[in-house]
This record gives C-alpha cells, structure tokens and sequence, in this order.
C-alpha cells in the first residue's frame, strides 16, 4: 500500500519527455497578451522542466500566441493540445486557455501575435529554452 501511495504522488508530479528523462516540477507561469504586447515579453525556461503556461487576454481585442517553433521543440500535455492550432493559441478578449508543455530543445524561439499588423505594433516576443 505504501509503495502504490508513493508512485502516486510521483506520478501526479512527474512527465517523461521525449528523450525519457523524467521532469518533477510544474513551473507555473502567466502570460498576458494586452493591446499589442506580451507580458513578459521574455520567457526564459529549462529544457525538460515542466511549465504549466496560463495565457489571459486582458485586451479588448481578439489576440493570439503564436510560436510554431517552440511547440513543435516541446511535449504538449495530451489534454492540451487541442487547445492550440499550429503551435498558436488563439484568445478572444477576456479569455484564457491553460497548456503544460515541457520544453525539449534548447534554443530561442521567436513569438508573435498573427492578427494583422499586431507584431508590427510591438506584439512579439521570446522563449530562450536553455
């Protein structure tokens, strides 16, 4: 009994990645998209650590988080990833969506909004995965 107790915990706690190393943290971490900017506009993360990534849209228009790349370097939790298309996350104004991804691949990854002309008004950003 005790020993079931035990791969439960670590088995609510614990995801294997890709390359079979085992991740024991959820890293919690919010993302607003505003009128024409992410905050933080920045993401530094560790590969193989687990990140449970909360996007708001505190914007009074429809934005999206778009970065491709990146997902396609990470493990999307099963559960998640429907709520994403193409490696964008898509938000109507006052929405949120919830995705834990675990980052695979180290590197910089470029992060955009796709919504017409809305990088080229400063939304755009980063994820470094060291």
């Amino acid at each position: 009994m005790i020993k079931f107790a035990i791969a439960l915990v670590v088995s609510a706690t614990a995801w294997v990645t890709a390359e079979g190393a085992v991740a024991q943290t959820d890293t919690p971490i919010t993302i607003t998209l505003t009128n024409y900017a992410f905050s933080p506009g920045t993401l530094t993360l560790k590969s193989g650590t687990i990140y449970h990534l909360h996007f708001s849209n505190n914007g009074s228009k429809d934005h999206n988080f778009s970065a491709p790349e990146f997902f396609a370097a990470s493990q999307v939790a099963p559960e998640d990833q429907a709520k994403m298309e193409n490696g964008l996350v898509d938000l109507q104004s006052g929405q949120s969506a919830d995705i834990t991804v675990t980052p695979n691949r180290p590197g910089t990854y470029a992060v955009k909004c796709t919504h017409f002309m809305h990088k080229m008004m400063g939304m755009h950003g980063t994820i470094i995965v060291q």
